[in-house]
């Protein structure tokens, strides 16, 4: 049997730019400002995705989508992308999708790893479980990005993005 516990995946693609904010708010203008800026680069909206970690959090990329002044769409597993629309959804449903940018947002401390999942574990195995499969929804949804990548949250941000510093 193949085993693969102590492995790092290397992270392919663009390096993060990594943002640690002080409020939502300042994250949702930071992340507007990303937006605009790729927008005056010529990414068009129907290339560019925001990621979060659950609906919960829909309403901070929402409002970095109108903050860039950008049309938006939110999808879920039985809605599809649009052209001409920045795509925002859930880290659940990055799986299978790629743009040119994506800026993963609210990778705040008691989001990502979720502080529900953690309260419901019962013994130190599951608890390795939860952390290893909240990692894994991160790297899934910052490999999305092909050319540009925004990693933000509010401080205390999670612990995750001390990971990816590090590995830069």
């Amino acid at each position: 049997t193949e085993k693969r516990s102590g492995t790092v995946s290397v992270f392919n693609g663009p390096s993060p730019e990594i943002a640690i904010c002080d409020s939502a708010q300042q994250e949702v203008n930071k992340v507007g400002a990303w937006l605009r800026s790729l927008s005056d680069e010529g990414v068009a909206p129907h290339e560019t995705a925001i990621f979060v970690r659950s609906p919960a959090e829909f309403d901070r990329a929402q409002s970095a989508a109108a903050d860039a002044e950008m049309p938006a769409k939110t999808i879920d597993e039985t809605t599809e992308t649009t052209h001409g629309f920045l795509t925002i959804a859930a880290m659940h449903r990055a799986k299978g999708l790629e743009y040119r940018a994506v800026a993963v947002m609210a990778c705040d401390d008691e989001i990502l790893p979720l502080q529900e999942r953690i309260e419901n574990v019962a013994d130190d195995a599951d608890l390795a479980e939860v952390y290893e499969t909240e990692r894994h929804l991160l790297y899934v949804a910052c490999t999305r990005a092909r050319d540009f990548l925004h990693v933000s949250g509010v401080d205390p941000a999670s612990e995750f993005l001390d990971d990816m510093r590090s590995s830069r």
